[in-house]
């Protein structure tokens, strides 16, 4: 055999690895590339489209039960109007949950910092709202209803046997805030426990966060956030 034959016989073998190399470091490269893509894409919804909380309380019941997982419309109030009936997720600035930070692992963190996991921190509170700036908001009628600019509110949503409030209450929302209710109005510290503080319990519109869009988690109660406007329809401008 000749040498040129010897050379060419042995080049087959040698190149087999190198083809399996180059095919294993596109793959990961590939690989690599779509997981970078879904982190980012990932993070910039969390920060500007869509956000994933958790439900730690009682005080949204029936609509939201302790564990639900729920997605938040990030782009309300900010390029979509909040109103009445809306459930919305606010930034507790001033603490009224008080309730201790749960805890979470490493890994746990970095997911809910990218959007892959939901925020479990106890500084976001999830309430309805019910008053919007200048309305007036008191408790209650001889029929036990709340009423908004003088408009009893009949609420479908309120947990079953409970009244609209067992607290009498009579307050304007102050310009660029809202008010708030939980939906367990025996459960809920809302706007009915602040309303002696200078907004008189009114939130800042500053301070929300979105407005809820569905229910995830568990499989079983996937559904709407929990709006209803419906309820408010006839409820007049304020004066």
């Amino acid at each position: 055999m000749s040498a040129a034959e010897s050379h060419a016989g042995d080049s087959g073998p040698e190149q087999k690895p190198k083809r399996q190399r180059h095919w294993a470091l596109s793959f990961l490269i590939e690989l690599t590339v779509i997981v970078v893509m879904a982190i980012v894409i990932s993070f910039v919804i969390k920060t500007f489209l869509l956000r994933a909380f958790y439900i730690p309380s009682e005080s949204m019941q029936p609509t939201l039960e302790i564990n639900d997982r729920i997605v938040v419309n990030l782009l309300a109030p900010d390029v979509m109007d909040i109103q009445r009936g809306d459930v919305v997720v606010f930034e507790d600035t001033r603490s009224w949950w008080g309730g201790p930070e749960p805890e979470t692992t490493p890994v746990q963190d970095a997911l809910i910092f990218i959007g892959l996991a939901p925020d479990t921190a106890s500084h976001y509170v999830v309430k309805r709202v019910v008053g919007l700036e200048g309305d007036q908001v008191e408790c209650c009628d001889d029929q036990d209803r709340i009423l908004v600019n003088g408009e009893p509110i009949d609420e479908p949503y309120i947990y079953p046997g409970m009244k609209p409030s067992d607290a009498a209450f009579d307050v304007t929302v102050p310009d660029d805030h809202v008010w708030l209710l939980g939906d367990h109005r025996g459960a809920s510290a809302d706007s009915r426990a602040h309303v002696d503080e200078p907004d008189q319990g009114a939130v800042p519109q500053d301070d929300i966060i979105g407005r809820t869009l569905s229910i995830v988690w568990p499989v079983e109660r996937w559904g709407g956030g929990g709006t209803d406007r419906e309820p408010f329809e006839h409820v007049p401008d304020p004066p």
